[in-house]
């Protein structure tokens, strides 16, 4: 099989894809990729490449003045129609990915447009991709900032029933990334894409991991590209502190080479470990709070900063069978359930509810995982060693950066950050390093460390 993971980014797009040894067909929707300076002006090439001929462009007041109306110039003057939309906040500090954001934006969707053009990061990206993903339309990314990793992803993160959850939908049919726009974006969206992709180390261990316990799908070419992506990502890592546009460019790229791999893999996986679970569970009790969250990736990066603490004391960790059978026997459904009611407030029955489907909790489960963690440890550790790279030299690239360090930097009190450690593995059926350590019975000692520092 061909190495797909060397290839240049444009080759990853072929239409044919990529037949691969794992057993899933690796492909991405993808038909237009541009970054470079001045990228928006290549905007109605982009339009007509991917089909379409009159644009519905979704803003909010932000990315308007970063670069929606000049987008909008930009297709008038090649002749292709447009209909804007400006998401609004409806009452929260900032635009949400929920069912009111997406319902808002499907009941103002001009039926007359064929193609749609998110112009910003995250939420606005995520939600134009179930509008095109449900209403069968190509969309279009023109990214505002080096924010985040779903540029090419084929998920959305969204706001279900006030839990963060994963809806799987497809790649954009086209990017746009000026890196000239990109480069003059508030520093914290710099840091804030950097922190979403130095996670990577940790999701790629993790991934691994479930692998050797649970039998997960792997495959080790997409892990490679996610390697691959990381590398460009802290080789431009200075340049980025500057603001230089090329260094912008190859983090751009970096980003956009994690959203293939999720493609690849049609699954979050290879870029989502328990380090962007501490900020799906701040998102959570933010909202439940009515309060305003930081960035997903500066969140993400303390929740990096986390983990890779974590696993320095997992390192040293010797599995005992015995406490874990007794941590087992000793679990009190009854107690679980009322700490789940107290984090999780009205969110609470929709967190047991993931429980009553994947059965986490359930004794035999936990038996047969145990049996492989403990058979597997040795093969753990080496995966651990092999992913996870020095702690301080990954430190000293955020501390260039200026970026949060520590749950405090951005608000995070001790409390909802041990409630997010212990809570992790609740709010979706993923395997975590907060999961194993559940089940060797190792949960709250650790839980302990984290309060200690």
């Amino acid at each position: 099989m061909e190495a797909f993971e060397l290839m240049p980014i444009e080759k990853l797009m072929r239409p044919e894809g990529f037949d691969c040894e794992c057993g899933v067909h690796h492909a991405v929707s993808c038909k237009y990729l541009k970054i470079a300076r001045g990228a928006i002006e290549l905007l109605p090439e982009a339009v007509r490449a991917c089909g379409g001929r009159k644009a519905f462009v979704v803003c909010d007041k932000n990315t308007y003045a970063a670069a929606g109306e000049r987008a909008l110039r930009v297709l008038a003057r090649a002749g292709i129609e447009s209909t804007l939309f400006m998401l609004s906040e409806h009452g929260y500090p900032k635009v949400e990915p929920d069912e009111y954001s997406l319902g808002s934006l499907a009941m103002r969707f001009d039926t007359s447009c064929d193609i749609i053009i998110a112009v910003g990061g995250g939420v606005i990206n995520d939600l134009s991709k179930i509008l095109a993903f449900v209403s069968n339309l190509p969309q279009i990314i023109l990214g505002t900032a080096p924010s985040m990793d779903g540029f090419a992803s084929n998920s959305s993160s969204m706001v279900v029933d006030n839990v963060k959850s994963t809806l799987y939908n497809r790649c954009p049919a086209g990017i746009v990334l000026d890196t000239e726009i990109m480069a003059q974006a508030p520093m914290r969206m710099l840091q804030a894409g950097f922190g979403d992709m130095i996670a990577k180390y940790i999701s790629v261990c993790e991934w691994r991991i479930s692998h050797v316990v649970n039998g997960e799908y792997y495959c080790e070419h997409v892990a490679a590209l996610m390697r691959n992506a990381l590398k460009k990502i802290m080789d431009s890592a200075d340049g980025l502190a500057k603001r230089d546009p090329d260094s912008v460019g190859a983090v751009a790229e970096g980003l956009v080479l994690s959203g293939f791999a999720m493609s690849f893999a049609k699954v979050s996986r290879p870029a989502s470990g328990l380090e962007h679970y501490f900020s799906h569970m701040w998102d959570m009790l933010a909202l439940e709070r009515g309060r305003e969250a930081d960035l997903h990736g500066i969140q993400v990066g303390v929740g990096t900063v986390l983990t890779m603490n974590i696993y320095e004391d997992i390192k040293t960790l010797k599995p005992s069978r015995a406490k874990a059978e007794k941590h087992m026997r000793e679990f009190d459904t009854a107690a679980w359930e009322a700490n789940i009611r107290r984090v999780f407030g009205k969110t609470a029955p929709q967190v047991l509810a993931i429980e009553e489907t994947a059965g986490k909790n359930d004794p035999l489960k936990h038996a047969k995982r145990l049996n492989a963690l403990i058979e597997n440890w040795d093969v753990i550790q080496d995966i651990i060693r092999a992913e996870l790279p020095d702690r301080e030299w990954l430190f000293e690239k955020m501390r260039v950066l200026g970026m949060p360090m520590t749950p405090a930097d951005i608000g995070i009190n001790r409390q909802d950050t041990l409630d997010a450690f212990l809570c992790a593995r609740d709010i979706r059926d993923k395997y975590l390093s907060a999961s194993f350590l559940w089940d060797l019975g190792e949960i709250e000692e650790f839980a302990e460390k984290l309060r200690s520092k």
